[in-house]
């Protein structure tokens, strides 16, 4: 069981990273450094899942989704923060009525109460059976879920690259530092 709940997890973050390239590359709404952080959060968040699913189960796994999600949360809690003033705007467009970095947010606490759950209900099972059952005939969707998030990491760290080059990113970006189109 916690293989097919992280396995689906998993693909919730690759769904979180398919919609953010869409809107970036479709859409042409490249992310602040804010927006971007928060991103990272969700892959270092899916490392600890994709670790759980093809190393075992493991309490420190869970630690650096829980970790992650905490901190990348607190990102997204900044960035609402600053859009929160009647005046002050916003930063990219809606999807459903909110602001991708408040769905961040709402993903985080997402990612923190699934983390808690999973380490309720494996919490009594000895840590060597759930490594076993974790690494134990290892399916096709599993397999394809570790290698759609890969994919969309190491994508994601392109892009970044791409938008910022080696410096820190401009906090309103524009275009692409590395892309001689979005000059």
């Amino acid at each position: 069981m916690p293989r097919t709940l992280d396995t689906l997890a998993l693909t919730g973050i690759s769904g979180v990273l398919l919609v953010a390239f869409y809107y970036q590359f479709a859409l042409g709404e490249l992310p602040c450094p804010l927006c971007a952080l928060q991103r990272v959060g969700f892959i270092v968040a899916g490392v600890g899942l994709l670790l759980n699913l093809r190393s075992g189960y493991s309490p420190a796994h869970y630690g650096l989704v829980l970790l992650t999600s905490l901190v990348a949360g607190a990102a997204s809690l900044r960035q609402i923060a600053l859009h929160v003033v009647p005046g002050t705007g916003s930063y990219g467009s809606a999807l459903f009525g909110f602001h991708f970095y408040t769905w961040a947010l709402v993903g985080y606490g997402a990612l923190v109460a699934y983390t808690g759950i999973a380490l309720l209900l494996e919490g009594n099972r000895p840590i060597r059976d759930l490594a076993h059952d974790a690494t134990r005939g290892r399916g096709a969707f599993a397999a394809a879920a570790c290698w759609l998030f890969v994919f969309l990491a190491a994508a994601n760290m392109l892009a970044f690259a791409l938008e910022c080059g080696l410096g820190p990113c401009p906090d309103n970006p524009t275009g692409y530092l590395w892309w001689p189109q979005g000059r």
